[in-house]
């Protein structure tokens, strides 16, 4: 296999209530799985080709549990990327040169028969994992924004956080809310209005989480 590693943050929008019911083992809100996901490399390598400041989205679509499989995905990589680190992205992301089962990434591509072609679109993002505050635009294909969650009787940010130390995605996640708007790709989203956001600090390899990090480098 070719070795890979990546250092980095993601922002998620999926379409169940605040805390996403997937993180402790229960089936999704109303039944189906629906999300939108940016990403943002800090420092990664696949091989020889550096990986270093790539930003990559993802939109994906399950009828029912992820585990239930029969889902869609479409990978979206930034116009900036040369076509060796979109490849690279590209197998790292549908579960290449990855151990059975060791990371988000392959359980959604192995879940998700139906790929759409991964395509090249302008990616800006601005996102802050400790103010829960974060807003994206994958070109015309879609846009995300995230606050913090509004306190049911105060209205004042109220902060809540996932701890996973046998997760296959993140050690620790801070839980947001965001709304996701598709214009247009391989995949429409709808129902991502005020519903469960996270911040994440990723560092993965072929071989899963890479537990002694805490943050990037």
């Amino acid at each position: 296999m070719t070795p890979w590693e990546i250092r980095g943050q993601e922002m998620v929008n999926c379409n169940c209530n605040f805390g996403c019911p997937c993180q402790f083992s229960v089936l999704p809100t109303g039944g189906s799985c629906r999300a939108a996901i940016v990403y943002q490399i800090e420092k990664g390598h696949y091989g020889d080709v550096s990986l270093d400041g790539l930003r990559v989205a993802a939109v994906y679509a399950w009828p029912k549990a992820i585990h239930d499989g029969d889902g869609q995905m479409q990978l979206i990589v930034d116009e900036s990327a040369g076509e060796a680190q979109c490849h690279a992205i590209e197998t790292i992301m549908t579960g290449g040169d990855t151990d059975e089962m060791a990371t988000m990434w392959f359980v959604y591509s192995r879940m998700s028969p139906n790929k759409h072609p991964t395509v090249r679109a302008p990616i800006t993002l601005e996102m802050d994992k400790e103010s829960r505050t974060g807003r994206a635009r994958v070109g015309e294909i879609f846009e995300l924004d995230a606050k913090p969650i509004p306190h049911i009787v105060t209205g004042a940010p109220h902060r809540a956080r996932i701890n996973l130390p046998h997760g296959f995605e993140y050690t620790e996640a801070e839980v947001a809310s965001g709304s996701t708007q598709t214009m247009g790709g391989g995949i429409r989203l709808e129902g991502l209005t005020d519903t469960h956001a996270h911040f994440a600090t990723l560092h993965l390899n072929g071989s899963g989480v890479v537990r002694e990090a805490t943050a990037p480098q």
